[in-house]
């Protein structure tokens, strides 16, 4: 079955590019440490994308294309910033598990949460971005190795070293 360009499925700002605000959001903010820093650079983000409109029949992936977009502008922000950071615990709080645990086990799984948190947030800006793009937002090495436009093999690389960094460190803070 041959399409015309009429019935060619086209890209939705609101239907496609909207709906990933919150991934966006989530990108950015694993990169810069920074609420505020990372919904500017989500808004930011939106409009280098609206501007490209023109252009996305020509994308195989837009949502790759999004986080391509979001990831520089995050890492261009933060070499601006310096090291002006946050951690990510103030943004995000551990899941409630009142109903597995009684209150010092909670109190003990919280502060392990945080500290796993603070170990990522220390990892170098490489291999937390592609923890965050393989372990929260479910992306394939593949998609990983295009957003950050390296090879997949180094995205392997940094995985597993931010995996061993984070595994060697957890050990020497919970002993």
């Amino acid at each position: 079955m041959i399409l015309t360009h009429s019935q060619m499925p086209t890209t939705s700002f609101q239907h496609d590019i909207l709906p990933l605000k919150d991934k966006l959001f989530r990108l950015a903010l694993r990169i810069t440490l920074n609420p505020a820093e990372a919904e500017d650079v989500v808004q930011e983000t939106m409009v280098k994308v609206w501007n490209r409109r023109d252009s996305w029949g020509t994308i195989d992936n837009i949502e790759n294309f999004c986080l391509t977009i979001c990831r520089n502008l995050a890492v261009d922000k933060t070499r601006h910033m310096g090291n002006q950071t946050l951690s990510l615990e103030t943004e995000m709080e551990p899941s409630d598990n009142s109903h597995h645990a009684n209150p010092e086990e909670q109190v003990i799984q919280q502060d392990r949460i945080r500290l796993v948190r603070q170990l990522i947030d220390q990892l170098p800006e490489k291999q937390r971005s592609c923890m965050q793009l393989r372990d929260i937002e479910g992306k394939s090495y593949k998609d990983i190795a295009t957003i950050l436009q390296i090879t997949e093999e180094q995205v392997k690389i940094n995985i597993f070293r931010a995996r061993q960094t984070i595994r060697e460190q957890f050990k020497k803070a919970d002993s």
